[in-house]
């Protein structure tokens, strides 16, 4: 997508959004006036999420020697890189209002999964103070790390149907209901999300959870696709590696929990305007056979 039609649907965006949010704010007395800055609010959303399109290391890089040098034409009225950094945290609301916007569809066929975010090396734990009282230890597959957990559920053709941000040591399985509210079909997770009471609980709003198995767990058939829908989990680390190491939604350099935010919202949005997604691609013919596998007692 091009800066021009990324700026076109966030200022479309803030156009509808704006009045209902700036009334709100002048009842609640989060504002007493309305004043216009030198840069828009949407001009300001714009840049945030195409940092995360330019594969920058770190935002200083990208604002001060890409967007100050190359794109003085298309923002003409840019401020210095302190006095945007200050403008960051007014425009959280609105960014993760219009990533509810960019939500994909249910297709029938979903996967979820958690990833750590990491805020800081573990050596560096105790001395820690940015996220102090909302990062918390937790652990995974590769070791322990101090951070949270981005929890995203998606389509088989890659679109966001959900995300949730919590500490590093809460169970995946613990937003999964409030996540999965409104999906029927299938939902593949990893071994985190085993669990015969929330089985039954998705079951009732018409959405099977598939899961891979224990080596102490009886027998029972399962339904071929069902079985290579297990293989495809990968789809949501590939993602997951692309919104890490593309997009730079986890790094050690946060200075504040709502820029920490506002980050990694610019950066799901930006993944939503990505025009080639990671996708499983079903053929014709597909075999509807069963395997052998075990589920749960």
């Amino acid at each position: 997508m091009s800066l021009l039609e990324l700026f076109c649907r966030v200022d479309d965006f803030w156009k509808a959004f704006a009045p209902g949010f700036q009334a709100h704010q002048l009842h609640t007395g989060a504002i007493k006036r309305q004043r216009a800055g030198q840069l828009s609010d949407s001009e300001v959303m714009t840049i945030l999420i195409h940092f995360h399109h330019a594969h920058h290391r770190t935002f200083k890089a990208y604002y001060t020697q890409y967007v100050c040098v190359y794109l003085r034409g298309e923002f003409p009225a840019l401020v210095s890189y302190s006095r945007f950094v200050e403008l960051i945290p007014s425009v959280l609301v609105p960014l993760a209002a219009y990533l509810e916007s960019c939500r994909g569809t249910c297709t029938g066929i979903s996967f979820i999964d958690s990833t750590p975010l990491a805020v800081c090396k573990n050596p560096r734990i105790h001395q820690h103070r940015v996220f102090a009282g909302l990062a918390e230890r937790g652990k995974n597959s590769v070791g322990w790390f101090f951070g949270f957990k981005l929890h995203l559920l998606i389509n088989h053709v890659g679109e966001l149907l959900a995300w949730r941000l919590t500490a590093g040591n809460v169970d995946d399985r613990q937003p999964l209901p409030q996540m999965a509210a409104g999906l029927v079909g299938k939902l593949i997770g990893d071994k985190g999300y085993l669990s015969q009471p929330l089985l039954e609980r998705l079951l009732q709003q018409g959405l099977h959870l598939i899961t891979p198995i224990r080596k102490n767990m009886r027998n029972r058939l399962l339904p071929f696709t069902d079985k290579l829908l297990q293989r495809k989990r990968a789809l949501l680390e590939t993602i997951n590696d692309q919104l890490k190491n593309l997009s730079q939604i986890e790094h050690s350099r946060h200075r504040s929990p709502t820029n920490f935010l506002v980050n990694l919202v610019a950066g799901l949005i930006a993944y939503c305007h990505q025009l080639k997604k990671p996708s499983v691609r079903f053929g014709t013919g597909t075999a509807t056979s069963s395997v052998l596998v075990v589920i749960p007692n």
